[in-house]
């Protein structure tokens, strides 16, 4: 199948590879193509502007940071909509607002294309290992015609509703990984402090009813001192900032959410650690 994607940052990279390794045809765009090298290596092709990483592609996915850039990426002047043709399935996996993917979905309708609001869950290794969780919204006919696709690069897949119900369920999953996140760091900085060896409270902790995606990938990271990003923590204040907003126009007050999007910014805003991964929230206590 002829792809375009937009975006080979952590995830995107792993994706891609995926999609190669089961003979697609992917062409790839990003701002900074020395950051496309890895998946180029690997036979991606090279496009010079998202319109011409869209051109041509039956699907075209895009993964970039943060609203502004999918703004960016669909609207610019050499965007995917400049050029996006009926019977195009244009498929976003970027966690972004809810109300963008609307959008997005409304102006591709008027084109002809087919618009699917795609973010993911399960960090670096389940882009490499091809086991994301996928959340869809969109069209329902649209999502089951590109899930052998979506099938290449994840384990399981789940539908939600329209347009911008993907990103709803995403903010969802993000609320409940800063509980996980703040918890697993609290439970560190407990644990060192009363002289215990981490490596034995881990696993014991990992192994009852406190166990949790976060401490098995994350907590060995941070006892050897890895801080590289399987998620970078400017992008989850990102998510965070999104899942508030969102709770806000709902008359919902989430207090833990908004205590784990304080302690991300002491991070990022702060400390200027943006670039780290999740995992170094722990930076705020063992500087």
């Amino acid at each position: 199948m002829k792809i375009g994607f937009i975006g080979t940052g952590v995830m995107g990279t792993g994706i891609i590879n995926n999609l190669l390794k089961h003979g697609n045809d992917v062409t790839v765009y990003n701002r900074t193509k020395a950051h496309a090298q890895a998946v180029l290596d690997q036979g991606a092709k090279w496009a010079a502007t998202p319109a011409a990483a869209t051109t041509g592609n039956e699907i075209v996915f895009t993964m970039v940071g943060f609203p502004q850039d999918v703004e960016e990426v669909y609207y610019g002047q050499a965007g995917v909509l400049a050029v996006a043709q009926p019977g195009q399935y244009l498929v976003d996996m970027t966690t972004s607002r809810p109300s963008l993917a609307q959008r997005i979905a409304t102006d591709g309708e008027k084109k002809g294309t087919h618009v699917i609001d795609a973010p993911v869950s399960g960090g670096d290794v389940g882009a490499k290992n091809g086991t994301l969780t996928v959340m869809l919204g969109g069209q329902r006919a649209d999502v089951d015609a590109i899930a052998p696709v979506l099938d290449q690069f994840s384990a399981s897949r789940h539908y939600f509703g329209p347009a911008g119900s993907g990103q709803h369920t995403k903010a969802a999953n993000q609320i409940m990984i800063a509980g996980t996140m703040t918890g697993m760091t609290e439970m560190l900085v407990y644990a060192k402090q009363a002289g215990l060896d981490l490596n034995e409270v881990i696993k014991t902790v990992g192994g009852g009813a406190a166990a949790n995606w976060s401490l098995s990938n994350y907590g060995p990271r941070v006892l050897r001192g890895d801080y590289t990003p399987g998620f970078f923590a400017k992008h989850f204040l990102k998510d965070l900032r999104i899942a508030l907003e969102e709770a806000d126009k709902m008359d919902l007050d989430l207090p833990a959410t908004k205590e784990a999007k304080r302690l991300y910014e002491e991070l990022v805003d702060g400390d200027g650690l943006g670039s780290d991964g999740t995992q170094a929230l722990i930076k705020l206590w063992w500087k």
